[in-house]
């Protein structure tokens, strides 16, 4: 896989390290065989630019009314491209996967859409001299999906942090240009979490614009390799969706800018386990004016998605702190599958048949009108 893949990237043409519009297109050569977790077929920028003007708000064509996921990672060929196709290779619905198996897939599990976002493997935009082009590619790949296919996929776009400028722009240009439903942003970059005030200009525009707020866990630098032969992803990832959350919360940068509307991977991480020490904190001088209500209602506020915590114990917590309508359906593809969590939702014995159906599709609607039919 990986031979074949550099041979491919061979035959891309060079791109220049600064930013690039979306119409010098760059990977027109670069075939969908080789994608991993979906990367799907490219067209010409013309015609993507044509499309975006005539679909100033992209109408649902094709979708039937049905399950939205919300956590779904597919692989823009500018990653594999950059790191190769190792890192992205370790799942095992990656390998080989297209636009066409996902669509087949979709429709198997009674999937309308998924959500695009690009997931943590290999630190992407850890490379702050790549970060700002290598972001550009790959929202602008996502865009081209989503128009190709036209309420199946949604675009969670990146930014480039800890640059704030170049993740400004890039703001405007996803929101604006390229139409995106929202911003996924990891929950930590070096040693930075969000809430951290270095990031206050782009949560005060997330704000301004009522923008919605994907995020996904990572791994900060000081928590790197703690335990031999145990992933990060594991206990680590959990632990710092966590610290986010804490931060966003504590900091007051969810008091500040409560019109971002936030959601949060694997069922807000360790966070409900903790809610006992969260709401003492909440409690003390330095923060009870915060927390007129304690701790629970502000971390009601955000939305949590069901990856890798569709089980009893999990959904017990999560769905005892914040309200059901909160809850959305998400599977963390490729390292999980649709067909995975809908089982286990189902089987955990938390939800009603009714709650079930809303958490499934109609609590996204409110984040994500573009897919409403």
């Amino acid at each position: 896989m990986r031979k074949h893949t550099d041979k491919l990237s061979a035959d891309l043409p060079k791109r220049d390290s600064s930013c690039p519009s979306l119409f010098q297109t760059s990977r027109r050569k670069f075939v969908e065989s080789v994608l991993v977790a979906g990367a799907g077929a490219m067209f010409s920028s013309s015609q993507f630019l044509s499309q975006l003007s005539a679909q100033s708000t992209p109408a649902v064509r094709g979708a039937k009314a049905g399950r939205i996921d919300v956590h779904y990672h597919l692989t823009p060929p500018a990653l594999i491209q950059a790191f190769g196709a190792k890192p992205f290779a370790n799942a095992a619905n990656s390998a080989n996967w297209t636009i066409e198996n996902t669509l087949m897939d979709m429709e198997r599990n009674g999937v309308a859409a998924v959500m695009c976002s690009i997931a943590p493997q290999a630190d992407p935009f850890a490379d702050v001299s790549k970060a700002v082009g290598l972001t550009r590619e790959c929202n602008e790949y996502f865009a081209r999906v989503m128009t190709d296919h036209p309420g199946r996929f949604g675009l969670f776009a990146a930014l480039p942090l800890p640059n704030v400028d170049a993740a400004l722009r890039e703001i405007d240009y996803a929101l604006g240009t390229l139409k995106a439903d929202g911003i996924a942003l990891f929950t930590v970059y070096g040693d930075k979490w969000l809430g951290d005030k270095a990031f206050d200009p782009v949560f005060d525009e997330l704000n301004r614009r009522k923008a919605v707020l994907f995020t996904h866990p990572n791994t900060a630098n000081c928590c790197r390799n703690l335990l031999p032969n145990i992933a990060e992803g594991t206990i680590e990832w959990g632990t710092d969706t966590t610290r986010a959350i804490s931060n966003v919360l504590f900091n007051g940068t969810a008091a500040r800018c409560p019109d971002v509307r936030m959601i949060f991977s694997h069922g807000g991480g360790t966070m409900p386990y903790l809610v006992e020490r969260f709401e003492a904190l909440a409690k003390t001088p330095k923060f009870v004016s915060q927390f007129p209500g304690g701790f629970a209602p502000a971390a009601g506020k955000f939305y949590y998605d069901t990856a890798w915590t569709t089980n009893p114990e999990a959904m017990s917590a999560l769905s005892k702190l914040i309200p059901n309508s909160h809850i959305l359906f998400g599977t963390d593809f490729p390292y999980l599958t649709a067909a995975d969590q809908l089982r286990d939702l189902k089987e955990c014995g938390v939800f009603s048949a009714a709650d079930l159906e809303k958490i499934e599709s109609q609590n996204a609607l409110p984040l994500l009108p573009r897919f409403k039919v």
